[in-house]
């Protein structure tokens, strides 16, 4: 039975000790999946993340003629195991130009990205389409790199839809500009090694994009010739439960198995428990900066967040949905340029408008941990990233939070096998 169209979490009492697990990376899955079509030989990975967006992009492997087996991953529900044969840089299937074949990548901007830059090294035609949003985020800069290389992209406006005509590596240099997205970047760098490319980044300092140093990183690491590879937990899932910390006492909560590889931005998150009076989304977090917006107002000094402008081409304008969320909480919220400044406040609850993004309902969900009386429409939507996020609200402690979930129109508490989102 799928989750209703409006739910309330009801705050439980603080729980003695919790230790939850959160699944796999989906940054570091979806990279994961790309490096394994392209290697040698067979690889496994495991602890990958099992969600709306890596299941797009294992899909659209599959419409590319690679062999991908998946098996349950015993250690976390949310993840796991995938085997993927891969064809040593070689892309199985192709379509024509006057049948191009289809990939839908939904609103998922790393296969969007990843995906357009991999097929290049087919040898026929990629038609890459996905949701209304995902036609509006933005793509120009990948794009015009590619076409730099000498690759054909028939692409109005720029954006999804765009139909790519791959030929095959063409080995030589670009530069692509990474101010309105570093998945640019990492499109271009994984392939890059089968494909002879040298990939400039433009408009930032690579040595200050954790995501592109990430996919160095995994790069350097990778079974290339085959074997296996282990996805580390997702630090930006885990922020919501040290959010959790931080409203329950900072020893009654931890998120187990927490990444210590510096791969992820986000695995930062626990030194900002206690948030200082300014915090940059490029210099401190990633997405978890959202956590750390969502819940300032029960600091009790001023926060002000700045270098928030990625956040605006994201699942959705993320700047003006958490102004206008926090503020219908009753939440004192200034939006100044790409910086929100957030006074201590006395929330009260309300009906939250997740914008179909994952986050925004994780987020404002945390926030129900405190606030009586947080409802929140279209709860689904975190199938994208956490599809048993709601479960770990609800599961009895020590390896839940104990909350308990209500289906909002009827009053009714749902049970555990009714909060999957599916």
């Amino acid at each position: 039975m799928p989750l209703p169209d409006l739910i309330e979490i009801v705050p439980p009492p603080p729980p003695a000790f919790v230790s939850i697990t959160v699944p796999g990376s989906k940054s570091i899955t979806n990279r994961a999946l790309i490096l394994a079509a392209l290697s040698s030989g067979t690889v496994t990975l495991t602890g990958a993340l099992w969600s709306e967006d890596t299941q797009v992009m294992t899909e659209c492997l599959r419409q590319m003629g690679f062999a991908v087996g998946v098996a349950p991953d015993l250690a976390e529900e949310a993840n796991r195991v995938i085997q993927v044969q891969g064809q040593g840089g070689r892309i199985p299937r192709a379509g024509t130009e006057s049948a191009p074949l289809e990939l839908h990548v939904g609103n998922a901007g790393t296969a969007a990205r990843f995906l357009a830059a991999m097929v290049c090294l087919g040898q026929g035609c990629y038609r890459l389409s996905g949701v209304p949003r995902m036609h509006q985020r933005p793509q120009a800069a990948l794009l015009q790199a590619l076409r730099s290389l000498g690759y054909r992209v028939d692409a109005p406006g720029d954006r999804l839809p765009a139909v790519i005509h791959g030929s095959g590596p063409r080995p030589g240099s670009c530069q692509v500009s990474v101010a309105e997205s570093s998945q640019f970047a990492s499109a271009l760098l994984l392939p890059g090694r089968v494909a002879g490319w040298e990939v400039g980044v433009a408009d930032a300092n690579p040595d200050e994009l954790p995501y592109v140093e990430m996919t160095r990183r995994l790069i350097e690491v990778f079974p290339h010739a085959g074997g296996e590879f282990r996805v580390e937990p997702d630090a930006s899932s885990g922020s919501y439960f040290w959010g959790a910390s931080r409203l329950f006492g900072k020893n009654r909560v931890e998120v187990a198995r927490w990444p210590n590889s510096g791969w992820q931005i986000d695995a930062r998150y626990p030194d900002f428990l206690d948030l200082p009076s300014e915090v940059s989304r490029e210099r401190d977090l990633g997405d978890s900066i959202m956590t750390a917006i969502t819940l300032a107002p029960l600091e009790d000094h001023p926060v002000r967040f700045t270098d928030l402008g990625r956040l605006r081409v994201q699942e959705c304008e993320r700047v003006e949905a958490l102004r206008t969320e926090l503020t219908r909480c009753g939440a004192s919220v200034a939006e100044s340029g790409d910086s929100l400044l957030i006074r201590p406040s006395i929330l009260h609850g309300a009906e939250i408008e997740t914008y179909d993004d994952h986050r925004m309902a994780m987020c404002f969900a945390m926030l129900g941990l405190k606030i009586p009386g947080i409802r929140l429409r279209n709860p689904r939507c975190v199938r994208k990233t956490f599809p048993n996020f709601f479960r770990k609200l609800a599961g009895a402690p020590p390896f839940g939070l104990g909350a308990i979930i209500l289906d909002a129109a009827t009053g009714r508490v749902l049970p555990q096998n009714e909060l999957n989102a599916e």
